[in-house]
């Protein structure tokens, strides 16, 4: 099962993604797959058609973990 993230680099914008497993303390690098942008688009610095990116970790600000339920996740809706 994937964990959901949104990625903080440092000097881009945030990015989401999913990992097989959260990176422990001593990584240097994080592996992540499907990566884009918040709002889905393709990211304009990595190369059409790549699924998988590894991130060294001291490029990360911070990381912030998705709610695994998928039912908590409220979309936009236009009534």
């Amino acid at each position: 099962m994937s964990i959901t993230l949104i990625v903080h680099l440092t000097d881009a914008d945030p990015i989401i993604c999913e990992v097989e497993e959260m990176p422990d303390l001593q990584d240097q690098m994080i592996k992540v797959s499907n990566p884009r942008l918040l709002d889905g688009k393709d990211l304009h610095y990595i190369a059409t058609g790549v699924v998988e990116v590894l991130w060294p970790i001291h490029r990360i600000n911070f990381i912030e973990i998705m709610p695994m339920d998928e039912e908590e996740i409220i979309g936009f809706v236009r009534e």
